[in-house]
């Protein structure tokens, strides 16, 4: 089986790239490549200028990876975790405990510095590991699912971290299955299924290619939604959505909000009693789904040969 197949990737610097796809589509053989742990039977790729097999041993001194399991040692305290990957780097020993001291208050973990880190919360074990990703100030970082499993707030925290590299100059390759983490951090996505590249663009670019604007609302009754849907029939642009369960319709539409305020006065004309109403864009979610004809969180088989 072909993991990847012609799939071609251009990142410029200082940017973060979003890889999106469903699990088994090729997000974590890309990066396993791209970071040297994985050499490719065919084709080529460089890192920061480097090939990553020809100049693979050069390449991993500028790099940093986080996966989607904190790479730490819990019998070690954040600080002994973070000297240890600094003495790996040839930083030397007081350069690697002055780096370690800097990275752990940069990302918040001072005051848990010097305890165990079976003791950290899923939270500040993601932080530890992406802080052990920058020891040498890494020009280019491969994040594989960084906040996979992390609640909201930790979430949300690490993506400020993210941002704030980006700030600095790093380039960022992030792979993710929450839509709402590339829409918030890629400055660029590509969508991958099977091996290959079947979307690429800003999260802008890629809605717009489901469709534009679309209304959104609910009636309050059977009868009322079949109304609705012949009297909102000449707005559309697309097909038409009935959830007859919810007693909602989805309309895709042009002129966004004339488009909104046309309808209602339609609807009222009809004596038609509107529950409530709306007009939203596609969101990356619909964007997965269009174009994988699967959900975002969607559990497959992940086969590598």
């Amino acid at each position: 089986m072909v993991a990847l197949d012609g799939m071609e990737l251009a990142v410029p610097e200082g940017t973060v790239f979003g890889l999106l796809g469903p699990n088994g589509a090729g997000k974590t053989t890309t990066v396993r490549i791209l970071t040297t742990l994985l050499k490719p039977d065919a084709g080529h790729a460089r890192v920061a200028g480097l090939d990553v097999v020809r100049d693979a041993h050069r390449l991993r001194a500028h790099i940093g990876a986080s996966g989607q399991y904190a790479a730490v040692d819990d019998h070690l305290t954040g600080a002994e975790n973070l000297e240890m990957v600094g003495r790996l780097y040839h930083l030397g020993i007081k350069r690697a405990k002055q780096r370690a001291r800097e990275l752990l208050e940069r990302f918040d973990l001072t005051e848990a510095a010097d305890r165990p880190v079976q003791g950290y919360s899923g939270g500040m074990r993601r932080r530890l590991d992406l802080a052990g990703a920058l020891v040498v100030n890494p020009p280019v970082l491969f994040l594989d699912e960084p906040t996979t499993g992390l609640d909201p707030r930790a979430r949300a925290s690490l993506w400020d971290v993210i941002a704030e590299l980006v700030t600095t100059g790093t380039t960022v390759l992030l792979t993710t299955q929450y839509m709402e983490e590339a829409d918030r951090l890629a400055d660029r996505i590509g969508v991958v299924d099977h091996g290959h590249v079947i979307a690429l663009g800003t999260a802008d670019e890629l809605k717009d290619q489901v469709g534009g604007d679309r209304i959104e609302l609910s009636v309050t009754s059977a009868t009322d939604l079949e109304t609705a849907r012949r009297t909102l029939a000449p707005l559309a642009v697309g097909d038409m959505q009935i959830d007859a369960t919810a007693l909602r319709v989805t309309v895709p539409v042009t002129s966004g909000a004339a488009a909104l305020t046309t309808a209602l006065g339609h609807l009222a004309a009809e004596r038609i009693t509107v529950r409530d109403a709306g007009l939203r864009r596609p969101t990356l979610d619909d964007v997965f789904l269009t174009l994988t004809g699967r959900e975002a969180d969607e559990k497959t088989q992940e086969t590598v040969r």
